[in-house]
């Protein structure tokens, strides 16, 4: 009874203890699931009708597809510019399957296994030609060929080594089978859509006739050119009635941002070229006086190797290449620099001959219980084949089929490595004649080789290349760095980067509408974070200085403006307006002008120009040598008139106002109205209409972009 009385007491005090306990706990579960959901966020990398993908999910897609163009293009890898664009291409191809699928499930459209299979017998989609199953013989994508591999490739699941062999080619397959999915849906889609769109006996003569009904006219023009643009008067109003009747052009769909930024590429100094010019010199001297080759351009750290192996001239670099011809046996060219890569060089033209570009061989790999018994069984197995044995039947005692194989210069000479046995191996190859015999020993053995024939002869070089980059020295950058960082640091605003940047010898760039899908700013690499900033900040700031491109770019961007999804100021178009508007104005002055000229000559007598024009159809813009402007309105108003007929008013062009007189009207000759092949032309332009319409659900789909946070 004491203990309830005192817990009694200090009940207020209990409650007080327990709620805040109950809180803390409350809050540090909301806390997580807060944190938890920040960083979902954090790897969202886009977003379309609502459906999110983050980074991992859009990087498996990129890897998916990297593999497959590393099988279809046998490659290894990628530069940088080509993995963009892989990108880019799976992000649209993400976009585009997504928007398709959401309309295909509305109208209850999908394909279906028996769909496929109906594409695979037939055999022509040329997705299918890409595929390791297409007969040789037809040269057609062959069903069957597909059907046995993976009935192959199941029976390989047991066989780890075996399915590790098939995997590639399976994923590939996968990924193909769901872009003939994906490719057969938007197929199907763009077809319903392209047939709600109907010609008709009457629409096909129309567009017939304006396709094929030419007219001669005299034209007068009047460029607009003629009037000085001082001698029109604008003003705000004017202005601000011709946007808004033009508003629609200026609506933007993705925010922009305009920048201003300073990039500066820090070079060699002259007392590094002056440094690399000493050992490039120091290295023609080794050469010209006999040292070896390959120690010269090793210890000079050439960037290209030496292999000792004669090469066509496509195995060199083009500056290179460009000098052999001119060259004789023996000689060392001293130092020179070449400006598109922004190397200095020194080249030696050791030997050209005229050998093989292909060359077809066979061989018989010989070894034994030791070395000295593989080269035993060798000679004798040379001197046999010397003394008229047959190749293949010794090869088979050996376990071995002699295959016949070519060899041609581009498998092996643009190899940046060469070991002794390799270069002993094809140098051997390269120096015999048909039939010729070689007993090459190996360290672990013995390989006959025996050439069997030999090809379009070429002109091969061995040639000695040091070839090295004019790098700028740690002091030379250093330098440039301070330099650059004083001028971030003393100038925080776009007002003092611009007045400020002359006087350090930088130049301010302007750079309107950026979008963050670019892969980078000003044209460098590895300007991501600079990316990051720009779609960061506010307008008026100035970044911190980035280093980037090849470690060899320092750059600071100043934001001077955000340009919003919605329309576009005034004063963001002011100058396409007032162009606009100076154009209206001149057309009315021109216009007062030649009011009441009812012919050519009275046109001519105000001073237009007169010209005739020929064949001119409704279907194509009339190009005006006078005014330098293609004219889609005037083709219109000449198509709408008739022989003998003078213009009824003054056409309003592009370049220029317009008078004309018809001289002649009458259909291209040779050609009839053939309704029904002009009705499918109509319908061919009806399905394009249906491709263009895929581009209004895409800014209807709510599109978020954001991989310039990732790549």
């Amino acid at each position: 009874m004491a203990a309830l009385g005192k817990i009694r007491k200090r009940g207020v005090a209990l409650v007080c203890i327990i709620g805040l306990g109950l809180f803390a706990f409350i809050a540090e579960e909301a806390f997580r699931s807060c944190e938890a959901t920040k960083n979902q966020q954090r790897q969202q990398i886009g977003e379309v009708l609502g459906n999110k993908i983050n980074v991992q999910e859009f990087q498996t897609l990129v890897d998916e597809y990297t593999d497959v163009l590393k099988i279809t293009q046998n490659r290894d890898n990628f530069t940088e510019e080509e993995l963009n664009s892989i990108k880019d291409e799976v992000w649209n191809s993400f976009i585009n399957e997504q928007i398709i699928k959401a309309e295909a499930d509305k109208l209850g459209l999908t394909v279906t296994d028996e769909e496929l299979q109906n594409i695979l017998k037939e055999g022509t989609n040329p997705m299918l030609l890409q595929t390791p199953f297409v007969n040789q013989q037809t040269g057609r994508f062959d069903v069957t060929m597909l059907t046995k591999f993976l009935d192959d490739y199941k029976k390989a699941s047991t066989n780890p080594q075996m399915a590790e062999q098939y995997a590639p080619i399976y994923k590939f397959w996968q990924f193909l089978e769901k872009q003939l999915r994906q490719q057969t849906l938007s197929s199907k889609y763009q077809v319903l859509m392209a047939n709600c769109l109907f010609s008709n006996p009457v629409s096909a003569k129309m567009a017939f006739d304006g396709q094929n009904e030419e007219s001669d006219i005299q034209l007068a023009s009047i460029p607009y050119s003629s009037i000085n643009d001082n001698d029109v008067k604008i003003d705000d109003k004017d202005l601000k009635a011709k946007y808004e009747e033009e508003k629609e052009m200026f609506k933007q769909q993705v925010e922009t941002r305009d920048i201003k930024y300073v990039d500066f590429h820090v070079v060699a100094s002259a007392a590094d070229r002056a440094e690399l010019m000493k050992t490039m010199t120091e290295a023609s001297n080794k050469l010209q006086s006999g040292a070896v080759p390959s120690e010269v351009v090793r210890k000079a750290q050439s960037q290209f190797p030496y292999t000792g192996i004669a090469a066509t001239k496509r195995a060199y670099p083009s500056d290179i290449a460009a000098k052999l011809d001119s060259m004789s046996v023996g000689q060392t060219t001293a130092p020179f620099e070449t400006t598109g890569d922004n190397t200095l060089n020194v080249v030696k033209l050791i030997s050209k001959t005229q050998m093989p570009d292909s060359i077809e061989y066979r061989q018989i790999q010989v070894g034994g219980a030791t070395v000295e018994a593989a080269r035993k069984t060798a000679d004798s197995v040379y001197n046999a084949i010397k003394a008229g044995a047959d190749f293949e039947q010794i090869a088979k005692k050996y376990g071995q089929t002699a295959q016949k194989q070519w060899l041609t210069s581009a498998m092996y000479e643009n190899s940046t490595t060469m070991d002794e046995d390799s270069k002993n191996y094809l140098n051997a190859i390269n120096g015999l004649a048909i039939n010729d015999l070689k007993n090459l020993e190996f360290s672990q053995g013995n390989i006959i080789i025996q050439v069997t024939a030999r090809k379009a002869m070429v002109d091969k070089y061995d040639v000695a290349v040091i070839k090295h980059t004019i790098d700028f020295s740690k002091s030379t950058y250093s330098d440039a760095y301070n330099k650059f960082s004083q001028f971030v640091s003393e100038n925080k605003t776009i007002e003092d980067m611009e007045k400020n940047a002359p006087k350090f010898g930088f130049v301010v760039t302007p750079r309107q509408d950026l979008f963050n899908s670019e892969h980078n700013v000003a044209g460098l690499r590895a300007t991501r974070e600079a990316m990051k900033w720009i779609f960061d900040a506010k307008a008026g700031q100035v970044s911190p200085l980035y280093e980037c491109g090849n470690n060899d770019h320092l750059l600071v961007v100043a934001l001077t403006k955000i340009n919003p999804v919605g329309y576009r100021s005034l004063d963001g178009v002011k100058d396409m307006v007032k162009a606009e508007v100076i154009r209206d104005k001149k057309f009315e002055q021109i216009k007062e002008k030649f009011a009441g000229v009812a012919d050519i000559a009275a046109a001519q007598a105000k001073g237009a120009k007169i010209d005739t024009v020929n064949q001119i159809t409704f279907t194509a813009p009339v190009f005006v040598q006078a005014t330098g402007a293609s004219e889609p309105a005037l083709a219109g108003a000449v198509a709408a008139a008739k022989a003998g007929d003078f213009s009824k008013a003054l056409v309003k062009g592009n370049g220029g106002a317009y008078l004309f007189k018809v001289i002649k009207k009458a259909v291209r000759e040779g050609v009839k109205f053939d309704e029904k092949q002009v009705e499918q032309q109509l319908q061919m332009q009806a399905s394009q209409g249906a491709r263009m319409f895929i581009q209004e659900l895409y800014q209807k789909a709510g599109v978020v972009d954001n991989r310039y946070l990732f790549f």
